[in-house]
């Protein structure tokens, strides 16, 4: 399906294609491109405005090309003016601006800034930490005092950095006890996985499952569980912990399974009738991405089940959700869905499935700086 001639084949398209829009997107800060392929322009704090730099680095790092290391040099200052300027926008997804700008850029050249930032992200993250439920809260809206979300276990890797650079462990310990709330409370015997979880902050109590994004409680929206597999995979390397890995592998299996036939997921896996439901190439980048870190956590004889169950869903993508016959599309992958339940954002490209299909493809060509 996909031998190395194909994948350096994608690595040089996604270099031409990320040069390209570097040039059409500019200062931006992209979240979605809807059918005229121009992706908008949101405000720093949004939770999206790390993809589109963390590319960027990503691209420097594996191409040496400095037009890339110039394009996002600032961007990691340009994200810590919301820390006085937008303090009430931002919350648990200072993991997903912050990891791929100031970590990212400390990781790569040593910056001091980057260091200076990360860290004050990190903090930023650990204060949001409810110690009687054991989990990080996630937005800052008054009904959701209680609650914690799915995709926090992409951004408690800030956590996990920052205990090693520091060699504090109270950052890790936070971060574990966020994982170990969301193994016991979120993710079914079956390995699919609900999106956010109801909490009394007061007494930690757990009170319910509840849809989000997905079609319902119950559900299984397919880039939350893609989110997990993800972020279980990574948390079981930053602690070498065993029931993070078996978590993983439980949830890769539920998603690999639930597939169609094209391998590209439809956007909740347990959506009444799938025929007319809308796909979500977002949810199919950030698992691919994720199968590939867990191929590396266990047996080389399993290897071949999630790296191969990878390359099925990127070599689907590439070849028939990317824009490479579009070359005026400023994204790189169509068929995303942001949020289906509230009818926003469907059928349209998304920042975050174009940075997860480029990691995806990077890791494929040996990049091996895993920030998330």
């Amino acid at each position: 399906m996909m031998d190395q001639a194909y994948k350096e084949k994608i690595l040089l398209r996604l270099t031409d294609k990320v040069e390209a829009m570097i040039g059409k997107i500019g200062d931006k800060s992209p979240h979605v491109a809807r059918e005229d392929g121009v992706y908008d322009d949101m405000r720093h704090s949004w939770w999206t405005s790390g993809f589109w730099p963390g590319m960027l680095w990503l691209m420097y790092d594996v191409t040496g090309k400095e037009t890339f290391k110039d394009a996002v040099w600032d961007w990691d200052a340009k994200l810590e003016q919301c820390f006085s300027e937008h303090p009430v926008a931002l919350h648990h997804d200072v993991g997903f601006q912050f990891l791929p700008t100031a970590v990212i850029k400390h990781e790569l050249t040593g910056d001091k800034e980057g260091l200076r930032i990360g860290l004050k992200a990190a903090n930023y993250l650990a204060g949001r930490f409810n110690i009687e439920g054991s989990f990080i809260r996630a937005w800052n809206t008054e009904n959701a005092v209680g609650w914690a979300i799915v995709d926090c276990l992409m951004n408690i890797p800030l956590l996990f950095w920052a205990s090693r650079v520091t060699g504090d462990p109270r950052y890790k310990h936070i971060a574990v006890r966020h994982a170990d709330t969301f193994l016991k409370h979120a993710i079914r015997e079956d390995g699919s996985v609900c999106h956010i979880l109801s909490f009394d902050p007061e007494t930690g109590v757990f009170i319910e499952p509840i849809g989000g994004q997905g079609l319902s409680g119950d559900s299984a929206w397919s880039r939350g569980n893609a989110w997990a597999l993800h972020g279980l995979s990574i948390a079981c390397r930053c602690t070498g912990e065993d029931r993070y890995l078996q978590a993983a592998k439980r949830v890769a299996h539920y998603f690999v399974a639930a597939l169609p036939e094209d391998h590209v997921p439809y956007w909740d896996f347990r959506a009444d009738a799938i025929d007319g439901e809308p796909r979500d190439t977002s949810a199919g980048a950030i698992a691919a991405s994720g199968l590939l870190e867990l191929a590396e956590l266990v047996p080389a004889v399993e290897r071949r089940i999630y790296a191969g169950a990878a390359e099925r869903i990127l070599f689907s993508l590439s070849e028939n959700y990317a824009t490479w016959a579009k070359p005026e599309h400023e994204a790189i992958l169509l068929e995303g869905t942001g949020n289906k339940p509230a009818d926003q954002n469907i059928n349209v490209s998304l920042i975050y499935g174009d940075y997860y299909f480029a990691e995806a493809f990077a890791k494929l060509n040996g990049w091996n700086h895993r920030i998330f």
